[in-house]
């Protein structure tokens, strides 16, 4: 329990980091799609034999490089590109996992999350994680947000808005490796975007959004996780209903504030 305590307050302080960054520039669809993508990492590592989430980071990686790519080369859309990324890595992935006979894995544990599970391993992988995510916002923070609000003045300026957006998209991936772990591969996205979506209700400035979206988020992720455990309740759709709870409740206080 005391290990899923530090991974519920993991997932709960960097998905929402990271997530506000997806809630302003809609990237929404692209964190679900890399939930899903690093699934085939995660069955090699159960192959393997050793900790899924170390796999599924270059996996992650990987996937977040070629979506750009693939819609640069291809002439695609990054939606389309996307898509068909996550469609066929996700059944990569279950095809990996369908083919497995001497490995024992709960496939709904992956989907759904099993945050009780999580290993010492598991800890001190999502903490080297969580180290390089907060380096990589203290370094980039300015320039990912200048590209979010203003894309066009960053590239008249001469930015090097690739660049920054590879940077973004790595470590959007790494902060989904610490997610799954919790919240598994489906849930993953509302710890991404829901925080980051109630966090903009309440404040305005960017900051300011940052810092309440990792309040709410740890809020979020140790209340469901202590619902999961006495109530004998899977413990990602537990995190997840808390902070869309939190959600309405703030959404209707603003809406009968302002009207």
């Amino acid at each position: 329990m005391l290990r899923a305590l530090v991974g519920a307050v993991l997932v709960g302080v960097m998905c929402p980091l990271l997530g506000a960054y997806v809630v302003t520039r809609n990237l929404a669809f692209i964190g679900d799609a890399l939930a899903h993508a690093v699934l085939p990492g995660m069955a090699l590592g159960f192959f393997v034999g050793i900790n899924p989430a170390i796999v599924a980071i270059p996996t992650g990686i990987t996937v977040a490089m070629l979506v750009r790519a693939v819609s640069r080369r291809a002439g695609l859309s990054a939606d389309t590109a996307i898509g068909i990324l996550f469609a066929s890595m996700f059944a990569l992935g279950l095809m990996m996992l369908s083919m497995s006979s001497s490995v024992d894995i709960d496939v709904e544990d992956l989907l759904m999350g099993q945050i009780l599970a999580i290993s010492p391993t598991g800890i001190y992988v999502s903490l080297a994680i969580t180290g390089v995510v907060i380096l990589g916002l203290f370094v980039f923070h300015h320039w990912m947000l200048f590209t979010s609000f203003d894309p066009v003045g960053s590239q008249v300026m001469g930015m090097r808005t690739g660049v920054v957006d590879y940077v973004l998209l790595a470590l959007l991936a790494l902060v989904i490796v610490i997610g799954i772990q919790a919240a598994g591969v489906i849930l993953v996205m509302a710890m991404l975007v829901i925080p980051a979506a109630t966090a903009y209700l309440l404040v305005g400035r960017f900051i300011s959004i940052m810092l309440m979206a990792a309040a709410l988020g740890t809020a979020a992720s140790v209340t469901g996780l202590y619902l999961s455990f006495h109530f004998n309740l899977p413990a990602g759709p537990a995190m997840t209903l808390v902070a869309t709870g939190l959600f309405v409740v703030v959404a209707s206080f603003r809406r009968r504030v302002f009207t």
